[in-house]
């Protein structure tokens, strides 16, 4: 709080100095118009205007509503002060004391760090059933418990069949036969005898190794060994010893968890960021310390339609470990994972993120004109980087954009366009909306219970970030995309609501925050975008009347890049500051509809 009384003490004797500065020019110099004040006597004053704000204007004298220096008469013929089409002029005191600084619009990569939460899965092709390919009784379980890691050839269970038993005997025989023969045609009927009962025993379950040691076999020994086809985790067992079996009757399920698949969804607006073969780090609570790398390999094409969303899928490898004399796996099958996924992409054109201003459905920014002028310029945004904004249109490599105090320079432009940031004058505690826009088409009862969902969620954020609550914060952040979804889906994209729609969804994505200050960074976009929605809603549904905006004029040190003013909405009042919580819960004033 010192911090801004200090600054404000710092921008009135700036602007008194500024004002004295200009005063002096008044005094001694020409008017605006070239004549001198004696020429001037006699003449019809057309209005008073101040030289440091030209966009003030009044038809009486007095004193700039902004700096406070005296208006300066503006007689017939002459033009008065002109800063030009939007433009905004300020003294370089002003500038120095609110710190404008500038960057320059370059070339360069785009970097992301997308973070994302999933579930470590198995790998499904990977799967192995293990089933009775004959009728028969299992006599004693080799791997007796899910969870064991076994090899392929492993032996698994001893199998009682009479009907593979004889199978086998007659085998036994005709193989017997073959290496007694000696006639030439005996000896080829043998053989084709002997090996359709060697396909025989193939299509009973046997492998050519246990074929192959069949003659070998004591025939006392009347069961046969059910061996692992591929090494990997029993992950079901489905007999007993002592059990009987039909053909085709489950016995056991194996897979191989060697390598596992990390899974998460991908919200649409980060689509264009995802590709294949993207390295993505990955960790998670049970395996502390330790980060999994792996590629991302596969990204669904079907988007889920209630939460727009698209699988993606990671592959981890997954080493064998050693623990208490048993061998497993490292990672777990179902486990809660979180991950980075890190994205570059080839140098576009950019800008800082801190120098663009969203009042609208519109991105604008100000250009650093020199000599202390600035101009409003619209832009078009492409992909949001970590840092760095894309730039589609509007800007070209070499201008300068302002990047601090770029707020108070818009807050003096809308002043001189007469108010157009949607609030009006101050008085004993409560602002007002301005003139009300031009009527919108009626809601349907789609629309109606969808903008209620939207607006319910982002005044649940509110609530969470007054109380100080980061856990309740970060519990309801994910259920911003699904009702701003919803309410795209509710509103077409031709419906004249579609500028306010399409402002909430550019800020839907509303990450999980490791501290209240970066909650409250994450939940400012949104809670623009919630406000216009909520001021244009209650300025025509009589429904939506009873919602409160609220406006704090001091959030400039709420959190990193925080505007010097931020607005909010509430379902039912008495006011509570999301930006300070309980630091200054009472701080601001209702925005009152006019």
């Amino acid at each position: 709080m010192k911090s801004v009384h200090l600054f404000l003490l710092l921008v009135v004797a700036a602007l008194a100095g500024a004002g004295g500065w200009f005063a002096s020019r008044h005094f001694s110099g020409p008017h605006p118009g070239g004549t001198s004040a004696s020429a001037s006597a006699g003449r019809k004053v057309l209005y008073y205007q101040s030289a440091m704000h030209p966009w003030i204007k009044s038809d009486k004298p007095g004193r700039c509503t902004i700096c406070g220096m005296e208006l300066i008469p503006v007689y017939e013929g002459e033009t008065g002060f002109d800063a030009g089409e939007g433009v905004t002029t300020l003294g370089s005191n002003i500038i120095q004391v609110i710190h404008v600084q500038s960057d320059e619009v370059a070339r360069r990569p785009l970097r992301r760090t997308l973070r994302v939460a999933g579930i470590v899965e198995d790998d499904d092709t990977k799967h192995r059933l293990v089933s009775a390919y004959v009728d028969g009784r299992i006599e004693k379980l080799a791997v007796n418990f899910v969870g064991a890691e076994v090899n392929a050839g492993q032996p698994l269970a001893t199998f009682y069949s009479p009907t593979l038993l004889a199978a086998e005997r007659e085998y036994v025989v005709l193989a017997r036969q073959r290496s007694a023969g000696t006639n030439a045609q005996f000896a080829a009927e043998n053989q084709r005898l002997v090996e359709a009962a060697a396909q025989r025993l193939k299509r009973l379950g046997l492998s050519d190794a246990q074929i192959a040691a069949l003659p070998n076999k004591p025939e006392s020994d009347i069961h046969t060994p059910i061996f692992a086809p591929i090494s990997g985790t029993v992950v079901a067992r489905h007999v007993y010893e002592g059990q009987y079996v039909k053909e085709g009757e489950k016995l056991f399920e194996l897979a191989d968890f060697s390598t596992m698949w990390f899974q998460f969804d991908a919200y649409e607006r980060d689509l264009a960021w995802v590709k294949a073969g993207q390295t993505v780090e990955v960790t998670t609570p049970a395996v502390p310390g330790i980060t999994f790398t792996g590629a991302v390999v596969f990204i669904d094409p079907n988007l889920k339609e209630m939460t727009r969303t698209a699988r993606v899928r990671v592959e981890l490898p997954n080493p064998l470990i050693e623990g208490n004399g048993r061998r497993r796996r490292q990672l777990y099958h179902k486990l809660y994972a979180d991950a980075l996924v890190h994205v570059e992409t080839p140098e576009v054109l950019a800008i800082p993120r801190a120098a663009v201003l969203m009042p609208g459905p519109q991105a604008l920014v100000y250009l650093d004109k020199g000599g202390g002028s600035f101009e409003q310029r619209k832009v078009k945004l492409g992909r949001a980087g970590d840092e760095d904004w894309e730039v589609l249109d509007g800007l070209g490599e070499g201008d300068r954009v302002v990047t601090t105090g770029n707020l108070l320079i818009d807050a003096q432009a809308q002043l001189r366009a007469g108010g157009g940031s949607g609030v009006s004058e101050h008085r004993h505690g409560e602002t007002s909306d301005h003139a009300t826009p031009a009527a919108l088409p009626p809601l349907t009862t789609a629309q109606r219970e969808a903008a209620k969902q939207f607006l319910g969620v982002a005044a649940a954020l509110a609530s969470a970030l007054a109380s100080d609550n980061l856990g309740d914060f970060n519990s309801a952040a994910p259920k911003v995309h699904p009702a701003v979804a919803a309410l795209a889906t509710a509103f077409s994209k031709d419906s004249p609501w579609r500028p306010l729609i399409s402002s909430a969804e550019s800020v839907a994505h509303v990450d999980s925050a490791v501290d209240l200050r970066a909650a409250r960074k994450g939940f400012h976009p949104l809670s623009v975008a919630a406000v216009a929605f909520a001021k244009r809603l209650r300025a025509q549904e009589a429904e939506f009347g009873s919602i409160k905006v609220y406006r704090c004029p001091m959030t400039a040190e709420s959190f990193p890049g925080a505007p010097a003013a931020a607005e909010w909405i509430q379902t039912a009042g008495p006011l509570r500051n999301p930006w300070f919580g309980a630091e200054m819960i009472e701080c601001g004033a209702e925005v009152k509809p006019q």
